[in-house]
């Protein structure tokens, strides 16, 4: 947070729950407002090992960043990308999909050079 919104204050709650059934190992929910959110819900699933676990966190924080950007945003239940409607699009090909699938791995990395600098 500190350094990709340093001068916004975020609360983000994450509840760990088994995610199997629904197919997924993440997700991130806006919890305040669609306009200039500030609070979120992250849910990751409670079953995955120590690597998968951070990249899903990263994966839902950039959706979070997204979220807080204006880039990703819900309009009326359909969600938009910088306001175009990408309901026809398949979900993984949404480019806000595309956009942390990218940035998790980044993100990772940049996680484990950290690490190594401790």
């Amino acid at each position: 947070m500190t350094k990709y919104l340093p001068r916004h204050h975020i609360y983000v709650e994450v509840l760990h729950r088994g995610l199997y059934r629904e197919g997924a190992y993440g997700y991130c929910s806006v919890t305040n407002c669609d306009w200039r959110p500030r609070e979120f819900l992250i849910e990751v699933h409670n079953r995955l090992n120590e690597e998968d676990y951070i990249k899903v966190i990263l994966h839902e924080l950039q959706h979070l960043l997204q979220h807080v950007r204006g880039d990703l945003r819900d309009k009326r239940g359909i969600r938009c990308w910088k306001g175009i409607d990408c309901s026809d699009l398949d979900y993984e090909e949404t480019p806000w999909e595309v956009d942390a699938h990218q940035k998790e791995n980044e993100l990772y990395e940049e996680y484990l050079h950290y690490l190594t600098t401790l």
